[in-house]
């Protein structure tokens, strides 16, 4: 199929190109402003009961706009809140709010002075020296992506020149939270992009080879924006999306560019023509690369178990995105490398762009250097496993939490007004816990007010029950908790209660939802590890025609991820560094670290595939397991390298993020790509490989025969130079490598080791 495909490409190479890059123009044009309809919700458990408490609350009383955006006035040094002037101004300026922009602020909800469209608030919307008080506005929106919107279009009209106004509120939190991303995707790509240009060019040596992948990676990300603005209009998409399309969709493409323009060049240097190299490339290097996306989807794909629309969200864009990475370096990077031909070199230092042979590259650094750890593989392996159980160690400390405005830096404005407010006016937090009661008695919800009034971790105790004003027997009742973080054992005591027949009671609000959502994370994560590992499991079986490498593979992988969720959890939670990197320590956001799982899983499967298609392919050939383990690790580990390499900058470039949560994607990122593709792949996996010898391509013979049958087996390159033989236009393809089932007398120079 591949061949075929190889074919196909080269000989319509102009209409490929033509059609593809068409095609994704049109879906970045269509991409133009998405950051306008990302929203900031998402992040709760729709099925959990303080999710259905809330849409009961929004069908009887309407949707909540009280803590939309709250106002801080700070009053002249000297003077009061009641001083005439300033209350003149401040009156005046709310009055015109809901005037000036009637389709974005509904209204004043209430203030310490009287508005024409708000409630007076009195004494209990100032502090006790009245030197601050404080406005509520509505902003319109029956969802959180217009809210947010309506809220970004006005939110330098909420200031009044000469006065000091701080701006507080779920919506101005949420606001900031999406244009700090938004911030950090430009920055990444001030930052990254030449970076990533300058590192191509030192490893291609020349200016077309290393424009390639960039190409690849750009159309990708722009293609990606226009597929996540199409999920915007069936689905809330959350403003993450933008973060996590750009970083996963330019360093992947690139990454493949880089796989495929290497493998390329190299078969040009082996003697191959054009026509040749580019259906061989898409055979060994291209199918490699359609596998890899499919095994990094396969784990972006445990996404979509999970209830919450923040995780699925993330799970359709980063799909899509991996999704056109792979199917843009089969595309159009073949269709260019046809075009070119050896012109792939051109506008370089002919000092870096030497290819070498396969002979030179396994002779090279990274083939003395796993000759060398298979010299001793149990002092290599023993020393690198204690090291990372004890990386592992800190996750002990792991804690989960929700998003709040403290995932900003400690200095952003926003979030020192909600702390303002929140210190001078707890009683009236943002934030509540509240409780939905349906009963057609009102001395039964008296008494189930009175028994939730006995729950621990009040701030206040609930006020009279508020009667809905459409629905008769809906009551809300609603306090404020003493610590948010800490809500837990107030709501399992209110959902424990004794409640009297006839009543049904909702426990709900923004603490609820927290702990509904993480507890939804955490009974669904064991089910999402699982199904990723069987299917990752099954597809690398069916590649490589092993049962061990898989395991072997999962193995690596957890070892990486726990010593990376160890690394977060020391750096983020226990606040090693925070006042370096500007943050606040704190439990981790759940959907976030979920997020990272996914990712950083896939990534590690992908090194791992590249590095055993690598390892199999000179089996097949013939060479003994120890050869094998030598060749694919010579082969891949600069390519390897310098893949993770350009991940690195462009997950660096969000290590600079103003957004907390960015910045455990980012220097999670950081630290996997690091061990995986150092301390893994090019130490542990030789020495395992070597200690394990020739039961590394172990299987059951069912489960050979099965795979056989299916026909994924690794191709093997016959020898296609004139001159050299008979000319083969297909592979052979070989799924089992097992010596005992193989018996290959081959011997090549650059396999010098014959299988017994």
């Amino acid at each position: 199929m591949f061949a075929r495909w190889g074919n196909l490409v080269h000989r319509l190479r102009f209409v490929v190109i033509g059609l593809v890059v068409a095609t994704l123009l049109a879906l970045g044009a269509y991409g133009i402003g998405l950051e306008d309809h990302l929203s900031s919700s998402g992040l709760d458990d729709p099925t959990s009961e303080s999710a259905r408490a809330g849409r009961l609350a929004d069908e009887a009383f309407g949707r909540n706009h009280d803590g939309d955006v709250i106002l801080l006035f700070t009053a002249p040094q000297g003077k009061t809140v009641d001083d005439p002037a300033f209350s003149a101004t401040v009156i005046d300026h709310l009055n015109r709010l809901p005037r000036e922009h009637p389709n974005e602020v509904a209204g004043i909800n209430g203030a310490y002075w009287r508005t024409e469209t708000g409630k007076l608030s009195g004494t209990q919307a100032a502090n006790k020296d009245k030197t601050k008080a404080f406005a509520a506005l509505a902003i319109r929106g029956d969802n959180d992506t217009d809210m947010v919107r309506n809220f970004r279009k006005v939110k330098d009209a909420f200031l009044i020149p000469g006065i000091q106004v701080q701006i507080a509120g779920l919506q101005a939190v949420g606001g900031t939270l999406n244009d700090t991303i938004t911030t950090d995707t430009k920055r990444m790509e001030k930052l990254a992009i030449p970076a990533v240009a300058v590192l191509l060019f030192l490893i291609f040596g020349g200016l077309i080879a290393a424009g390639l992948p960039l190409i690849i990676g750009g159309l990708t990300v722009i293609g990606a924006g226009g597929i996540v603005r199409i999920l915007t209009n069936f689905t809330e998409v959350n403003s993450f999306v933008n973060g996590v399309v750009s970083m996963v969709g330019l360093g992947l493409a690139i990454d493949y560019g880089l796989f495929i323009v290497s493998r390329f060049r190299e078969e040009l240097a082996e003697g191959y023509d054009t026509p040749t190299a580019v259906r061989r490339t898409v055979m060994t290097a291209g199918r490699t690369v359609v596998f890899s996306a499919t095994m990094i989807i396969a784990s972006l794909g445990g996404l979509l178990l999970f209830p919450q629309g923040f995780l699925k969200s993330l799970a359709y864009g980063a799909i899509a995105t991996v999704s056109l990475a792979a199917l843009t370096a089969i595309t159009i990077l073949p269709a260019a490398l046809a075009i070119l031909g050896p012109r792939v070199d051109m506008l370089g230092l002919k000092r870096f762009r030497k290819t070498k042979t396969a002979d030179e590259v396994e002779n090279g650094f990274w083939g003395r250097a796993t000759g060398w750890v298979m010299q001793r593989p149990l002092r290599i392996a023993i020393p690198l496993c204690i090291g990372l159980f004890l990386l592992i160690l800190p996750m002990k400390n792991l804690v989960f939490g929700g998003m709040s405005e403290k995932y900003l830096p400690t200095d952003n404005p926003i979030r020192m007004a909600q702390q303002d407010f929140d210190e001078l006016f707890h009683l009236r937090s943002t934030d509540p816990l509240q409780l939905i009661i349906t009963s057609d008695d009102p001395y039964k919800v008296g008494e189930v007010t009175r028994r939730a009034n006995q729950a621990p971790g009040l701030a206040q105790k609930f006020g009279v029950p508020t009667p809905a004003p459409s629905r008769a027997g809906i009551y809300r009742l609603q306090t404020p908790l003493v610590d948010t973080a800490k809500g837990g054992k107030t709501i399992e005591y209110l959902r424990s209660m004794d409640i009297p027949d006839g009543v049904t009671l909702m426990v709900g609000g923004k603490p609820a939802i927290e702990k509904d959502s993480i507890d939804a994370l955490l009974y669904r994560m064991p089910f999402m590890i699982a199904m990723v590992l069987l299917i990752t499991t099954v597809l690398m079986f069916l590649t490589f025609g092993s049962l061990v490498l898989p395991i072997k593979a999962a193995l690596m992988s957890a070892l990486g991820l726990g010593s990376t969720l160890g690394i977060l959890t020391w750096i983020f939670i226990d606040g090693h560094g925070a006042d370096l990197l500007n943050f606040t320590p704190q439990p981790m956001m759940a959907p976030v670290l979920v997020l990272i799982i996914a990712i950083i899983y896939g990534l590690s499967t992908d090194y791992e595939v590249f590095l055993l298609s690598r390892m199999v392919e000179a089996r097949a050939k013939g060479a003994s397991t120890s050869e094998a383990v030598r060749t694919g690790t010579a082969h891949t580990g600069r390519i390897i390298t310098a893949a993770a390499l350009i991940l690195l900058v462009v997950t660096g470039a969000f290590a600079f993020s103003d957004l907390v949560a960015m910045q455990y994607i980012a220097y999670g990122m950081i630290a996997a790509l690091f061990i995986d593709a150092t301390i893994l792949r090019m130490l542990l996996v030789p020495a395992i490989m070597k200690l394990l010898g020739d039961d590394c391509w172990w299987a059951p013979a069912w489960m050979k025969r099965i795979q056989q049958k299916i026909g994924l087996g690794e191709p093997i390159l016959d020898d296609e130079r004139p001159g050299t033989g008979d000319l083969h236009d297909l592979v052979k393809s070989t799924p089992i490598t097992d010596p005992v089932t193989m018996k290959l007398p081959v011997v090549t120079a650059s396999h010098p080791e014959r299988v017994p």
